[in-house]
């Protein structure tokens, strides 16, 4: 993937994670969270700080992706640096691990 569609495809990913964090937020310029009845409102809650949580990691890696990529280290896999497969990071612009890294790393959980 080239450096100017891999930029684009990673500043659209952060812009969803922004607005998606602002909904998950509360804020009252994107969503109104009024309604749900005081039974609903705790597993709401809960689930809400799950979404966020993932959603604060995700950009996170959008963001750490975008540095490698200013650094000219994009598409190179952090512990290793083999070449990112380009089909997954067509998939997943942020990812910094090839595929058996990830794995290895997965496996280490």
């Amino acid at each position: 993937m080239d450096a100017a569609t891999a930029r684009m495809r990673l500043e659209s990913v952060l812009a969803e994670l922004d607005r998606s964090i602002a909904v998950l937020r509360g804020d009252p310029s994107v969503r109104d969270r009024s309604g749900p009845d005081g039974g609903s409102v705790l597993t709401e809650t809960d689930r809400d700080r799950a979404l966020l949580e993932a959603a604060v990691q995700h950009r996170r890696a959008v963001v750490e992706a975008m540095a490698r990529l200013d650094g000219g280290r994009y598409g190179l896999c952090v512990d290793c640096a083999a070449t990112v497969p380009e089909g997954r990071l067509q998939a997943r612009p942020e990812a910094e691990r090839c595929v058996p890294c990830q794995s290895r790393r997965e496996r280490r959980r």
